[in-house]
């Protein structure tokens, strides 16, 4: 009896055959899609001053810097050969032996910081408050988040680690094991997977469903939860650093670290393959990296909830009445010119 599930055979990274056109890249105009009405609909609940110019400005240079940050961050921390170095255009070139595969290769670490560092930009140049527009944008950042891991589990990436828990999944990219291998016959007896060659593909950890549900579905809850109810400015902020760092953190003992990286930081050494287990001790880039983003969420919520101005949930008045201030204002110019006119 067969204790795992086989990845859906019709589950395609193409979604027509024989196209460029994938899933992934369809995920993410849906995370962008859903992070956008997200925040426009922040705006109209608080009547928040942004144009839909200024809104659509927002996310066009936020979405660039996202994708420029998530790029190269990947080129240089999780590239380990230098033929970036050697041809830096090959970085966002979306072509492979004449082939279309889009930018292969993102860091989300990388697009978070590029993201947040347009959105300082972004507020200085408008003069928003840099806290209101980055509490209302990461109310909507997560869920958005839920379709790139989504697109991740459809290309059939990213998987996990070894796992005869009946949430395994055999993956058909995953590197075949070696029969050889106590512990590798050991788990593909207790999978009740058949063993006819030297190698076996094992199930692994679906750990991009994993990361949709607690690092998009769970973390935008609790969230968006907080939106109305947080107790100062800038709080939604850190709670998404430091949320998604714990989040992240956690899920990465359930992958496999990179082949030709490892652990970057390893207290204890164990002579155990990192396919099968992630030893308590031992962290991956992504760990460190979260590590990071934990500790920039502490700090800046230290730092937020020691600024002035605590107006933290602010109503904005109806465009009407300020259009009936101008009106008045107006009136009042003309008053002053009767006033005038009659003084000569």
């Amino acid at each position: 009896m067969l204790l795992s599930i086989h990845f859906p055979s019709w589950l395609k990274p193409e979604i027509i055959p024989g196209l460029p056109v994938r899933w992934y890249g369809l995920m993410y105009l849906f995370a962008f899609a859903t992070a956008f009405f997200l925040y426009r609909r922040q705006i109209r609940e608080r009547r928040f001053p942004m144009t839909e110019d200024d809104l659509s400005s927002l996310f066009f240079f936020g979405i660039l810097a996202l994708l420029v940050g998530a790029r190269l961050f990947s080129t240089l921390i999780y590239e380990t050969s230098d033929i970036y170095i050697k041809k830096p255009w090959l970085i966002f070139w979306p072509f492979q032996n004449g082939k279309f595969t889009g930018l292969q290769g993102m860091s989300y670490h990388g697009g978070a910081f590029a993201g947040l560092l347009s959105v300082i930009i972004f507020a200085k140049v408008k003069r928003f408050s840099f806290r209101e527009i980055s509490d209302m944008f990461v109310a909507g950042i997560p869920l958005g988040y839920t379709f790139g891991r989504l697109g991740n589990f459809i290309n059939a990436e990213l998987y996990g680690r070894v796992t005869a828990s009946p949430f395994g999944m055999i993956f058909p990219n995953a590197t075949a094991l070696p029969v050889s291998e106590g512990w590798v016959s050991e788990i593909a007896v207790k999978t009740g997977i058949i063993t006819e060659g030297a190698f076996v593909n094992l199930p692994r950890h679906p750990s991009q469903l994993y990361e949709a549900f607690f690092e998009g579905i769970v973390l935008w809850a609790i969230i968006w939860f907080f939106r109305n109810r947080k107790p100062f400015k800038g709080f939604l902020t850190g709670l998404y650093f430091l949320g998604y760092g714990i989040f992240r953190f956690f899920i990465e003992y359930f992958r496999e670290p990179d082949a030709d990286l490892g652990y970057r930081i390893e207290f204890v050494k164990s002579n155990l393959p990192p396919a099968y287990t992630h030893p308590l001790l031992s962290f991956s880039t992504g760990q460190v990296l979260c590590f990071l983003m934990i500790l920039f969420g502490v700090i800046w919520l230290i730092v937020a909830s020691r600024l002035s101005d605590r107006d933290v949930i602010r109503i904005y008045d109806e465009p009407e009445k300020k259009q009936t201030g101008r009106e008045e204002a107006t009136t009042q110019r003309n008053r002053q010119r009767k006033l005038r006119k009659k003084l000569r």
